[in-house]
């Protein structure tokens, strides 16, 4: 984690001129009492049901896992009242339940709200798109009212990190639909908070859970409200509306100077990435997403778009990462963007387009609306590719409108999982999952991908799954069906008046759950 003062850049802060200075935080529409706070976020959740994907990885304020991950993303007990067993073959995981844990609403939990949790999430009537990360499990079963014991079909590694997965009461959502019922807006959960309100568009309310097992919170109520536009988002904060906020780096820059507000820096596996469709028939021509490759300038980006918070992506995995195959470093070199395009036949043509048996180097670029990181990375690549000759169409549009038109369209898109290779490329990448809601957005299809895929995720052997994982990725040099452009880091500013904030390695998911906010219920009032 590191917390740090952004210089300021003249162009960004001239975004926020003439903003009226800020109220103290707490005293206007935001925190409203010493124990509150209010912080903006960009997105809201579709459900906050686990059973339909909320809180996969992890942090969910209303939910408790069987494990949970620490600072340094080290797994721990959370419902649990230790690590599981593991069986020598490492087919079984056994976890035995901490004592007296309770739902808000008072009911107890056992083994068989876990063994539900589970069974609905694999059930394939469940809307959970992410129900591939379980694939290993076989079954799920209770050994009396606090054991639980999964059987694995093969070795899968890194199992126990997915059990951080949220548990819900069976007395409730087992009476109810898991994909229309009332508990996807409705929620129960053990965590150490509760929804009070939820305004689709506008704000969720949380209230401690005075009951919690980890003990009650200290900040004794939560408004997280929905700001979909960086620039709004920056000027409720500045005048006092907003404790805090998640920010684009440009915009948090703006808050340097202030004594009052602390700006959090948070280290990611969240990249940005253009999808290249294969069924296009533009992007779906290997020699136009290879010179694409060569011809995007991600330290440019990272530069001037990220203000240097973030690092450039040659894959899914950042640099620094233990995973990350050493050697797939590749500069910006237009050259070879060029002569990538001359051997397969595409010419320069009309306004220094080029075609190919009469196609133009042509294609469609969408990002969503409000977001103004993504705006320049789409921007910015669109100038690249044409410096090579081919012509990107920029277009924002809501994720309402985007979503019909991935198979075709470009997507300037946003991944990243944390905790195993396994977590973020698997969905990303796996061919099974070629248009299976966001998963594979590009419907890509490589045979040795998923190969080296299939190899990872069944290995138990180290070095084994190491050398899969790093064949996968110098066959996504060879076959890219992503340009990758920058892993992002996170930045927000705070109201200085709280204690304990620290922050994560975060995935691509952040906002609502990742960020300072993380261990909202261990924060501490500054004396």
């Amino acid at each position: 984690m590191t917390v740090r003062r952004i210089r300021t850049a003249a162009a960004t802060a001239a975004i926020l001129t003439g903003v009226a200075a800020c109220s103290a935080p707490g005293t206007g529409t935001g925190g409203d009492t010493a124990d509150s706070v209010v912080i903006g976020v960009a997105s809201e959740p579709d459900t906050l049901s686990p059973l339909l994907g909320y809180g996969k990885d992890g942090n969910s304020k209303i939910f408790d896992g069987l494990l949970a991950r620490d600072a340094d993303l080290k797994l721990k007990p959370a419902l649990a009242k230790a690590l599981p067993e593991v069986a020598a073959d490492g087919l079984t995981y056994t976890y035995t339940l901490r004592e007296g844990v309770k739902f808000s609403d008072g009911e107890p939990l056992t083994a068989a709200d876990v063994v539900y949790t589970y069974e609905t999430i694999l059930d394939a009537k469940t809307n959970n798109t992410s129900r591939s990360e379980l694939a290993a499990v076989e079954r799920v079963r209770a050994d009396g009212d606090d054991t639980v014991v999964f059987d694995l079909k093969y070795p899968y590694a890194p199992f126990a990190g997915r059990t951080v997965l949220p548990i819900v009461p069976e007395h409730i959502a087992g009476e109810q639909d898991p994909n229309t019922g009332p508990f996807n807006t409705e929620p129960v959960g053990t965590g150490p908070y509760v929804l009070t309100s939820w305004r689709k568009g506008e704000k969720l309310t949380f209230k401690a859970n005075p009951d919690y097992w980890g003990g009650a919170p200290k900040v004794t109520k939560v408004t997280m409200a929905i700001i979909e536009d960086d620039n709004v988002r920056a000027t409720r904060l500045r005048s006092g509306d907003l404790d805090g906020a998640v920010l684009p780096p440009n915009l948090a820059a703006t808050f340097a100077k202030d004594s009052g507000r602390r700006t959090y820096e948070a280290k990611t596996y969240d990249f940005r990435a253009v999808t290249l469709p294969q069924e296009n028939e533009v992007t779906g021509d290997r020699a136009i997403r290879q010179a694409l490759d060569a011809a995007v300038d991600r330290r440019a980006m990272v530069d001037t778009i990220l203000d240097g918070a973030g690092r450039p992506a040659y894959g899914p995995l950042p640099v620094d990462d233990p995973w990350f195959a050493p050697g797939i470093e590749r500069e910006h070199d237009l050259a070879t963007a060029q002569r990538i395009l001359d051997e397969a036949g595409w010419k320069t043509g009309e306004n220094g387009v080029r075609a190919k048996d009469g196609r133009r180097a042509s294609f469609t670029l969408l990002y969503p609306s409000g977001d103004k990181v993504r705006q320049d990375h789409a921007l910015a690549y669109a100038s690249d590719a044409k410096k090579a000759g081919i012509e990107v169409k920029v277009e924002s549009a809501t994720w309402e409108v985007i979503e019909p038109r991935m198979k075709n369209d470009a997507v300037l898109a946003g991944f990243g999982s944390n905790g195993d290779p396994d977590f973020g490329l698997y969905t990303l990448l796996h061919s099974s999952l070629a248009g299976d809601g966001y998963n594979n957005m590009a419907r890509y299809d490589d045979p040795v991908v998923d190969q080296a895929l299939d190899t990872g995720r069944r290995s138990s052997d180290e070095a084994t799954r190491k050398a899969a994982y790093a064949a996968l990725q110098r066959e996504l040099v060879k076959n890219p069906g992503y340009t990758f452009l920058t892993h992002i880091d996170h930045m927000y500013v705070l109201a200085d008046r709280w204690a304990g904030l620290t922050t994560q390695t975060e995935p691509h998911e952040h906002g609502f759950a990742s960020g300072p906010w993380w261990n909202l219920e261990a924060w501490q009032q500054k004396k």
